[in-house]
């Protein structure tokens, strides 16, 4: 056994030499990089591919286990993306030259779209944005009104989900910019239910892939692949009939590269179509409208910085009125044609008044508390957050730039509706900006400093600017979470139709508020909602400081008390003006029902 080094000693001192004969140890005790032999890939080219490569595997068992009882043509398709799965991973690690490695990206998207189309094939019925947008569509072929329109019976189809609002009812109409509508209508001799819908955003998904992938650098490309098709949650939203994945592609040529965008003072063919593309965006979903200022005010910076004030201006003025020409040609048919109904139906996502979901700041009125009387403050902190982040953007454009494309979503943490998707959809967006937009693209991006954030009391003036751009979101975030829930209420009758199943309920409700309140009322037994119960005895409204007894009766007549331990059965009340939220925990026994 040969000797430990003794601490002091190298592993150097410790070799035997031969006299007049040098040598090397066969392993080197400190790795270093090591020179890539001439046109061979980088190794973390190699891991990237790797990466994407394996990312395929998420999901596809199930699907292929799907595929297998009854559609074996698309079990057998499946089965040979396993195997170009495989034998990609193993030449990803063995190809000596990088051209051979750009050719197996290929082949990872290729794999990635024919399991796309698979999946797509066994599950395309869609959700409610897909029913809502076929449905939308096929109104706008027979020339029927799209906008205002209430279509309930959509919403019986097995799998689509309602959305309640704060009045007690349900929204029961189409609320996107028209795009999406007009790209399903081509898809209609599909089907019924959402099919069309979920094939139009497909299609489009996939070629904004193929897009991103063309434009990102090649050692890069793997990269769109894996974060568009490769990880599932992307063309799940697909194949929920998502309006957002459109803008989303629509969006890629614009955010790859965009702070050259306007270069030299000129948009040229490619600036006037990714300035034309932005406008579409922004016609095919709302979200864009959140990302487009961050963008415009960095083009606004970095072409100042390059140009000039005023003809940074021109630019800028040139790319936003491109976009809101595009946005006016598509949007112009329905203006013209029911201007009141259009116009409330684009904007209704923020005034619809949906009741909190999310896993935001709301989850602490949800689930860790009984409720809030301030929920209106959690969408005026969510306004407050855009804006002073927006602020902090132009302030400081130098260091957040490359974060344009990430920074406008943080505002929806603290919405009423802080859904996961407003983040993961526009992920593709974080990786263009991350590959194509680093931080020296903003080195002489102009930023402005008026005379306080200016001398030799500038860090800590810039410190203050922070604190007070974002302290008003923090106040009115803080306002939301602390606020008490207004009602108490107790259980006192109800009515059963068997020994597990609730017909009935008769509540004795207090108002500990100053407000008169006209609650809606739901028994929730998950983290979503449910449908409210009908109030068909006692006072709709509320006074202040006041206790009445109202009776409740089931949706559909019944409702079935779950029985397994660890379940969460929450009696919830709504009002709409305030907002408010009032929440009390049940149990079994107390709806007459033994576990």
């Amino acid at each position: 056994m040969p000797p430990i080094p003794s601490r002091g000693v190298t592993l150097a001192q410790t070799q035997q030499v031969t006299p007049g004969r040098r040598t090397h140890p066969a392993v080197s005790a400190v790795p270093g990089p090591r020179a890539e032999a001439p046109g061979s890939p980088a190794q973390w080219h190699r891991v990237l591919t790797l990466l994407a490569d394996v990312s395929l595997f998420i999901g596809t068992r199930s699907v292929w286990t799907q595929a297998a009882t009854h559609r074996l043509v698309l079990a057998g398709i499946i089965s040979v993306c396993y195997a170009s799965i495989l034998v990609t991973g193993v030449l990803a690690l063995t190809v000596r030259r990088a051209r051979s490695l750009a050719r197996l990206d290929l082949v990872v998207l290729v794999t990635a779209i024919a399991l796309t189309l698979c999946t797509w094939a066994l599950n395309h019925a869609g959700g409610d944005e897909a029913v809502l947008t076929t449905q939308a569509a096929k109104e706008l072929v027979h020339g029927h009104a799209v906008y205002g329109q209430q279509w309930p019976w959509l919403f019986r189809l097995k799998g689509v989900a309602l959305t309640a609002t704060t009045t007690g009812g349900y929204d029961f109409t189409y609320g996107y910019p028209p795009l999406a509508p007009l790209l399903t209508a081509p898809f209609l001799w599909l089907g019924h239910a959402g099919a069309p819908a979920t094939a139009a955003v497909t299609a489009v998904l996939i070629v904004g892939t193929a897009v991103l992938w063309r434009l990102l650098p090649a050692p890069w490309r793997s990269a769109a692949t894996m974060v568009c098709l490769g990880f599932g949650f992307i063309p799940m939203y697909a194949r929920q009939g998502y309006p957002a994945i459109i803008a989303l592609v629509l969006l890629v040529p614009v955010v790859v590269r965009w702070p050259r965008l306007g270069a030299g003072g000129r948009l040229g063919a490619s600036g006037i179509a990714r300035a034309a593309c932005l406008g579409a965006a922004c016609a095919a979903q709302q979200l864009p409208w959140f990302v487009a200022p961050f963008l415009l005010a960095g083009i606004y910076a970095v072409r100042r910085g390059e140009l000039g004030g005023r003809e940074a201006a021109r630019v800028v003025l040139r790319i936003a009125g491109i976009a809101v020409l595009v946005w006016l040609l598509i949007n112009t048919y329905f203006m013209v044609s029911q201007p009141g109904p259009w116009l409330q139906g684009i904007a209704l996502p923020l005034i619809q008044g949906a009741v909190l979901h999310g896993q935001g700041l709301v989850d602490v009125s949800l689930y860790f508390t009984h409720g809030s009387d301030r929920l209106d403050w959690y969408g005026r902190a969510s306004v407050l957050l855009a804006a002073a982040l927006l602020a902090l953007f132009v302030l400081f454009v130098r260091r957040l730039g490359p974060a344009a494309t990430v920074l406008p979503w943080c505002a929806f943490y603290l919405a009423t509706r802080s859904q996961d998707g407003y983040y993961l959809m526009m992920t593709p967006l974080w990786l263009a900006a991350a590959v194509t937009a680093p931080l020296t693209e903003f080195s002489r991006a102009w930023q402005p400093r008026p005379r306080r954030l200016s001398g030799p009391r500038r860090r800590p003036a810039l410190a203050a600017a922070v604190v007070v751009l974002v302290m008003p979101a923090l106040v009115s975030a803080t306002l939301a979470v602390t606020g008490r829930p207004p009602l108490r209420m107790d259980v006192t009758a109800a009515r059963r139709t068997s020994a597990h199943t609730v017909s009935r309920l008769t509540l004795r409700v207090t108002n500990t508020g100053g407000d008169a309140l006209t609650p809606h009322y739901m028994i929730t037994t998950s983290q979503g909602m449910r449908r409210y119960w009908t109030q068909v005895r006692g006072p709709a409204t509320i006074p202040a400081h006041t206790t009445a007894t109202v009776e409740l009766r089931a949706p559909s007549g019944h409702f079935s008390v779950p029985l397994q331990a660890g379940t969460p059965l929450r009696l919830r009340a709504f009002t709409a003006t305030p907002q408010t939220l009032s929440t009390r925990d049940l149990r079994p026994s107390d709806l007459g029902v033994e576990g």
